[in-house]
């Protein structure tokens, strides 16, 4: 029975990019015994994955980490983090081992020069292409995500004006260029003419209340009504509302993967980074709003906590008008 390790510590949308690799290793490799490493604040992504037999938790110490995984004793490890901390897990092992391609050089080019090599692969590809080794193929499927049944919300406990269909709309990011401003989320709010709820976490509940604050102010009849969920879901919780919504909006975060991973249609918002980068939904319906075209974007591959150019045109001059609700 072949023992295989995976490696991949964060973040949430990294995580759930991995899960068809997780999968195609359970289910082609005969007998195989997967184990899974991350940090702890992302375990519960992968503890109810029924293709994952152990999870293995990255605390303080790399080195109680190591010892732990040593005694295992594993076939292979495939890394899909491919960072200073793996490839010392790596050594330390010794055992066989693969290594996903993260393009730091194409995207250097890209944010920096403006100059596009990036192939036009998506990352679960190239998620996938690490463990060809082991004679695993693309199944064709999609991304996976499993909610603990105590997590489902059940929407009969949402007010009344959501229980009959909803849009879901993640405004979190973790950096503030990938997040569209307060203004412009309520201008893309009052364009769907739906119920939605805003998701996120607590550290943007503020953000949310002020959201809602505008639409029940307003004296308009109209049909967009907000109900603000952020903070008051755990991530399963938040899950289980993109589950049940009928159209989902997302930044380029967390959400918006396991949006991908049930299938739901996505309108996905693009800021300083950029789809080329290979982590569009993956194998879903969606719809890029970005500003194309724009001489200083990308300028990072990851964000940051506020334009550096001071304009921010990347977000304020995303255009909403073909947008189809």
């Amino acid at each position: 029975m072949p023992k295989i390790l995976i490696l991949r510590f964060s973040s949430i949308g990294d995580i759930v990019l991995t899960t068809p690799v997780i999968r195609c290793i359970k289910q082609q490799v005969p007998g195989a015994e997967v184990h899974y490493v991350t940090k702890k604040a992302f375990q519960s992504i992968v503890a109810n994955n029924p293709y994952v037999d152990k999870v293995h938790v990255l605390g303080e110490k790399l080195g109680d980490l190591v010892q732990a995984l040593k005694a295992e004793n594993f076939d292979y490890v495939v890394d899909l983090h491919n960072n200073l901390r793996t490839r010392v897990i790596k050594a330390r092992l010794g055992k066989p081992s693969r290594s996903f391609n993260k393009l730091n050089y194409e995207k250097w080019l890209m944010v920096n020069f403006k100059r596009n090599r990036l192939p036009d692969v998506h990352i679960v590809q190239r998620y996938l292409d690490a463990a060809a080794a082991l004679g695993v193929k693309d199944d064709g499927g999609g991304l996976d995500y499993f909610i603990p049944a105590q997590d489902e919300v059940d929407v009969h406990t949402l007010p009344e004006g959501f229980q009959n269909g909803y849009v879901a709309f993640a405004i979190g990011a973790q950096h503030y260029t990938k997040r569209l401003p307060t203004e412009r989320i309520i201008e893309l709010c009052e364009r769907l003419q739906q119920p939605v709820i805003l998701l996120g976490g607590k550290e943007d509940a503020a953000t949310g209340e002020e959201i809602a604050a505008h639409f029940s102010a307003s004296n308009k009849q109209q049909a967009t009504i907000i109900y603000n969920a952020c903070g008051k879901y755990n991530l399963h919780g938040s899950a289980s509302l993109v589950r049940q919504a009928t159209q989902v909006v997302s930044h380029d975060t967390g959400l918006m993967h396991i949006a991908a991973a049930f299938q739901k249609e996505i309108i996905s918002v693009w800021g300083n980074t950029i789809p080329e980068f290979g982590m569009y939904p993956f194998r879903t319906k969606y719809k890029v709003l970005e500003v194309q075209g724009l001489s200083c974007r990308p300028c990072s591959k990851i964000g940051y906590s506020k334009c550096p150019k001071g304009h921010f045109k990347c977000m304020r001059d995303i255009s909403f008008e073909d947008l189809e609700v």
